[in-house]
């Protein structure tokens, strides 16, 4: 296995879906969502951001 897969998560950020609001920093009520790789965490935002989510 490569080393990446073993590593901590690089990218971070939490959701709430009542709200519609994606933050970067660890808020109550909010569902954590971690990534090992750039590729996917950005393909998460732009996910987000279609669908109108706020960011904080």
């Amino acid at each position: 296995m490569k080393e990446a897969e073993h590593a901590a998560p690089q990218w971070r950020f939490w959701v709430d879906t009542q709200r519609r609001v994606v933050t970067f920093h660890e808020t109550e009520n909010c569902e954590l969502l971690e990534f090992r790789s750039r590729e996917l965490f950005l393909r998460c935002i732009d996910r987000y951001t279609e669908q109108q989510y706020r960011y904080q």
